[in-house]
Formats: C-alpha cells, structure tokens, sequence
C-alpha cells in the first residue's frame, strides 16, 4: 500500500468514528440547501458540492461544477468525487488528506457555535481537461450538524485561485468569519519537537479544553508554573495560540 492509498484510508476509518442515527437526519434539507446553492453557484460562477459525513459520498454538485476546469457533467457524472480526487496533484492530495484529518479534530473539540463559525480554505493543484496542472482554491463550510453535534452536511465552494504562480504544494487554514481569526494549517519550519513530559501533559490538557486555572489544579502546579510552560511550547511549535499549539503538535506525532 503506497503512502497516498494508506492516509486516504486512514481518512475515511476516520469518518468511521462518527455513529449516525438514520431517523435524525432530515434529508428535505437538501431541497432548501441545493436550490440555494445553485442559485449561489450560477452568480458567482463557483463550483458547489455538499458532502454527507453519515454517507461519506457527495450529494450534490452544480450544474458548472466541473465547467471551472473544463469537464462536461458526462465526464464525472459516473465516478462523482473519485474522478475529482484522481486529479489533484499526488503530492498535494496527500498534504490534504493529512490537514483534513487535523481539522476533523480540531471541529471535535469545538463548540456547535465554532463549528458553524468556522471554515476550512485550502489552496492546491489540479489537472484541467487540458492535462495541465492549475491552482485551485477550495472552501469546506459545515451546512448541517445532527442533533448531537455532529458534522453531518459539509459544503464545498472551488474556484480557480488568482495566483497561477509556479508554486509547489498546498495552502491550508481554518478561517472564522465571524472573528476574522486565522488558524495555519502548516508547521512551521522552526518548530522544534523537544517538548518536555510536563509541557506534553499541559497541552494534552489544553486540548481537553482545559483553563489554566483548572490545569494548575488538576496538576498540583502554581498557576504560574503552567503559564511558563505553556508559553514554552509556543515558541518550540512557533505557535500564536494554543489552537495552533495543538494542530501544530498533532501534525508532529506529539499529542498521539
């Protein structure tokens, strides 16, 4: 198994984890969402999809989905999203597999409100009808949770990036449009992986949700102590925040 089919794999086993009950799922949604979302898709010339987590299979495309890259509806009407998927570039395809894994954790530590309040925009490569790579730019949006909070709908908006640049790999972030916040996707180059067992086991915790106040409790630690420690594994990851901390050390294997 190459490494590309192994994460790809492991993304979907992800998605697994997600227990679905049928009778809570209100499929005459999709009704309102699509003819919206048409309408949406003919003015701004965007490719739309929206994606069933419980089906883990697209439900819907425009009727230009394909049009941006210059595909007939007859080209992909038969395979759906595994034609869409053979074209991305290999090497980005596997940097996307890996970042959707870290913002499906991510949304899981979220509150509804977050999730419905953030958005996940990826920039990346993808062959036309043409057989030449080109730059695409991708927004994932939560359209529907179920009724325990989990991400069910999940829409899709594509257009073709305004840089065309020569440039290798992939964009990654988590967007919140109601704060204007940006979460980075991507490592960054100086994050050293030398965590100590006590700056792990804090932002284990952080992760959990914990305050600093309940971490100094939980821990027997000054509130102090748990401060420094977190500013520490900050500047090891070259994080701004704990929410960057935490992809940051889940992308390096830290937090298991």
């Amino acid at each position: 198994m190459t490494e590309q089919s192994s994460i790809e794999e492991i993304f979907f086993k992800y998605l697994l984890q997600y227990k679905f009950e049928e009778e809570d799922l209100d499929y005459s949604v999709l009704q309102k969402h699509t003819a919206a979302l048409q309408a949406l898709s003919d003015i701004g010339n965007s490719g739309i999809s929206i994606f069933d987590i419980s089906k883990r299979q697209i439900l819907f495309y425009s009727s230009n989905y394909g049009k941006l890259l210059g595909y007939n509806p007859s080209d992909y009407e038969r395979k759906g999203q595994h034609f869409f998927d053979a074209k991305i570039h290999p090497d980005d395809k596997l940097k996307l597999s890996y970042n959707s894994i870290t913002t499906f954790k991510l949304f899981d530590n979220f509150t509804n409100d977050e999730k419905l309040n953030h958005k996940q925009i990826n920039e990346y490569r993808i062959l036309n009808a043409q057989n030449q790579y080109i730059r695409l730019v991708e927004q994932h949006q939560i359209l529907e949770l179920d009724k325990k909070g989990q991400i069910w709908l999940l829409m899709s908006v594509v257009d073709i990036s305004p840089n065309q640049d020569d440039f290798e790999g992939i964009n990654s972030q988590i967007f919140n449009f109601r704060t204007g916040n940006i979460i980075s996707l991507e490592t960054p180059q100086k994050a050293q992986i030398g965590l100590t067992k006590r700056e792990t086991e804090i932002l284990q915790l952080v992760k959990g949700g914990y305050l600093s106040k309940e971490i100094s409790n939980k821990l027997s630690i000054s509130l102090h102590t748990v401060n420094t420690h977190r500013q520490r594994f900050l500047e090891k990851l070259g994080a701004n925040n704990s929410i960057e901390a935490v992809i940051f050390a889940s992308k390096l294997g830290l937090l298991g």
